[in-house]
């Protein structure tokens, strides 16, 4: 036993393993070499999640990854140490404070490999970490279970090789991984996983032989900061680390081990908090609604129930859901909720599984029990509420790595039922299977819906029902692929489940109003601002649907009240300028369109606008010069081509307005307008022939072309005229 190898060996220091697993032999597995055992695992997890390299950037990808500037080439690299995992400076008091520099840089790295934002590249980097993880966790499992030993050359030995592959075939295809996998932001969770096995198994080397080396302990520490950098739950190694070597034997360095794992841990989570600009992130209500219940004791139930929750996902992984707050899960009030059965039932186990840990007399089920748990429990301690206000209810990306934790505790059940209910080995052995098969179809079907909002967002409203975020995440995606008519139902129904709603408020009342129910999307829009006085866009947008019930002083209030909560802000500007055009205010009208173009110099409309106005204004060398100067910086703009021949057209410049008119049509052929113009011109410069071509190309697009038939018959009669004084 353990503590007999203690008494014999005092005089040596050396780190001494445990004998071989007893149980391990009854598994129903085949022993594999380890190369072997390795690749098993891997095309395991590529099996499973496989079907999702082509899948698009979804939901929380379009934030971290689409709309991220700090994967761009021409955003300086050094942006990515000051900036939050969303692009946003940490100092900012709308930043998340999730700093992972080492998982942007990734990401940086795909889109320059890629050469632009192509989600494939993503992906597949994302289901081969998946399978070098689940590869690896061979290793972890086995030192964790049978101890550190070696042979002659060195080789760190497996006394637990088929426990150690069975978990790891159970962690490779674990459904509660698919966001993580599928997901790309879930690359975070990966890249951590992987220094965070990585940190361990160095650790483990620094103890080779008995031999302590404190190299290998400082590039552990690197690689737990590096683990740290990809998420924050990396930090939690170092528990692991400490745990496990409790069951060693170990005496040799001790002091420097623990003052250097000490100090390092310590050095990180200074460095964190200084990161964070020493505080936390503000979240509300929406995000975590227990943590702002004001009873505390209601608050630990709520946080017990989240963690029952959790247990659940990873013991049955069917009910799975990208986004569980707004309402999907209702608030326990009352001490005689039914659902209080849960967390008596997750501490009954979980007591259970601790007296087992700490008071088995079977050495081997101690330590199976103890590392098992630690893994299960300490990378879930920052996602828990404990330390500090998280912003979520639950995730599933938060379980990849406390994941195995439990794959190795049923790999361990299963093991040790077949040790003590060996007749039953043939049953157990089908039922393995049978689980294991259950886990790839569950993979492969949901990898399959995180392959476009679309699927993902619809396969979440049988799951969550009561979540308005589902409903108002199927609305905006019915809404961007123009079924404006479906998007309004679920945009209703996400409003009558979250009355304080304004985003959805917000895209409802936009889509009213483009159907012209202009009341009703005031009346939406208006309680939205009530609601939340800072929201930019809801301003801008109700100052559009007042601008359009021509309440326009109401509307110029909206306006400045969107600038003043959102000061960069150039399509305000723009709908300001077109307000003060309705208005006959001309000067201010171009005030405001030179605003929306500083802010934003590709604004086509706003620099357009400019162009029309002065045009109509009759300030014809202004315009030419707003026209050029736009040109300059949108050269293939085809309407301000469009736009600025006209102008010239009236100049008399004809020439240089039939090359913009004849460079229009060759990015938009089929203008209408576009022809009717240029025919109008070549009919004032007395290129008839010409102007008859492009007068019936232009009635042949649009027969309804408002002067074009005028103009066009005008000159048939012309053409007559012409006709008949010729000899």
């Amino acid at each position: 036993t353990p503590s007999q190898l203690l008494a014999e060996t005092e005089h040596t220091p050396c780190i001494m393993a445990l004998s071989e697993v007893y149980w391990d032999h009854q598994i129903p597995l085949p022993k594999l070499a380890p190369v072997q055992a390795k690749v098993t695992v891997a095309l395991l997890a590529l099996l499973c999640f496989i079907n999702s390299y082509d899948g698009e950037f979804v939901f929380d990808d379009s934030e971290a990854i689409v709309n991220n500037k700090d994967l761009k080439p021409t955003t300086p690299l050094n942006n990515i140490w000051s900036n939050d995992f969303w692009g946003s400076n940490l100092s900012s008091n709308s930043s998340h404070k999730s700093y992972r520099p080492l998982t942007v840089l990734t990401f940086r790295l795909n889109y320059l490999l890629a050469g632009g934002l192509h989600p494939v590249g993503f992906h597949v980097l994302n289901i081969i970490l998946h399978a070098v993880i689940s590869a690896l966790m061979i290793d972890v499992f086995a030192i964790l279970i049978g101890g550190l030993a070696y042979d002659e050359k060195g080789g760190m030995l497996n006394h637990a090789p088929k426990t150690s592959l069975l978990a790891a075939l159970f962690f490779a295809a674990h459904p509660v991984h698919t966001e993580s996998v599928a997901g790309i932001v879930g690359r975070a969770d990966l890249l951590c996983a992987l220094f965070f096995q990585l940190s361990f198994l160095t650790y483990c080397k620094a103890f080779n032989r008995g031999r302590f080396s404190i190299q290998w302990v400082v590039v552990s520490l690197l690689l737990c900061t590096a683990a740290m950098l990809c998420k924050e739950q990396g930090i939690t190694v170092l528990v692991q680390s400490l745990f496990f070597f409790f069951f060693e034997i170990l005496r040799t360095g001790l002091l420097t081990r623990l003052a250097l794992m000490g100090l390092g841990g310590l050095s990180m989570l200074y460095a964190r908090w200084r990161i964070m600009g020493t505080g936390p992130p503000a979240f509300t209500e929406v995000d975590n609604p227990a943590s702002f219940a004001e009873n505390i004791f209601l608050r630990i139930v709520n946080y017990n129930y989240y963690y029952s929750l959790n247990a659940w996902l990873l013991l049955c992984p069917w009910w799975l859901c990208f986004d569980w707050s707004m309402g999907c899960v209702p608030l326990i009030k009352s001490a005689t909720d039914w659902r209080m059965v849960w967390l008596l039932l997750l501490w009954c186990i979980l007591i259970g599984l601790i007296s087992q840990a700490l008071c088995s007399q079977d050495s081997q089920r101690r330590r199976t029990l103890t590392l098992g748990l630690v893994l299960l429990v300490v990378p879930f301690l920052p996602a828990c509420n404990l330390f500090f206000r998280v912003g979520f209810v639950i995730a599933e990306r938060v379980l990849y790595l406390s994941s195995a934790g439990y794959c190795l505790l049923l790999a361990y059940s299963l093991g040790h039922c077949c040790f003590c209910w060996s007749r039953f080995r043939k049953l157990l052995c089908v039922s393995v299977l049978a689980l294991l098969c259950v886990y790839v179809a569950r993979c492969a079907l949901r990898s399959h819906q995180w392959r476009s909002e679309q699927s993902l967002f619809t396969s979440a409203l049988p799951v969550c029902p009561l979540n308005a975020k589902v409903h108002y995440n199927v609305g905006k995606n019915l809404a961007d692929r123009g079924n404006t008519t479906a998007a309004i139902g679920y945009y209703r129904e996400a409003v009558r489940l979250h009355p304080t709603y304004v985003h959805a408020m917000n895209n409802l009342g936009n889509i009213l109003k483009e159907r012209n129910e202009l009341i009703e999307a005031e009346q939406l829009l208006s309680k939205a601002v009530s609601i939340q006085p800072d929201f930019a866009a809801a301003w801008m947008n109700l100052g559009i649907v007042q601008n359009s019930l021509q309440k326009f002083d109401e509307a110029e209030q909206s306006y400045w009240n969107a600038i003043r909560f959102r000061k960069k802000y150039p399509d305000c500007y723009y709908n300001l300028g077109r307000l003060y055009a309705d208005q006959n205010r001309h000067v201010d009208a171009l005030n405001a369109w030179r605003n929306a173009t500083v802010l934003k110099p590709d604004h086509s409309l706003a620099w357009n606008n400019m162009v029309i106005l002065l045009d109509n204004t009759g300030n014809l060398g202004q315009a030419e010069l707003i026209g050029r100067e736009a040109l300059k910086l949108l050269p293939n703009d085809h309407t301000i081509m469009f736009s600025l021949a006209n102008v010239l057209g009236k100049l008399q410049k004809y020439k240089e307005s039939e090359g913009f008119f004849l460079h229009a049509l060759r990015i938009n052929p089929n203008a209408a307008s576009c022809h009717g113009n240029l025919a109008v011109l070549y009919h004032r410069w007395g290129k008839l022939e010409l102007a008859k071509k492009h007068y019936e190309l232009s009635l042949k697009l649009d027969p309804e072309a408002p002067g074009t038939r005028d103009n066009y018959n005008m000159l048939r009669r012309k053409l007559d005229q012409l006709k008949r004084h010729t000899p």
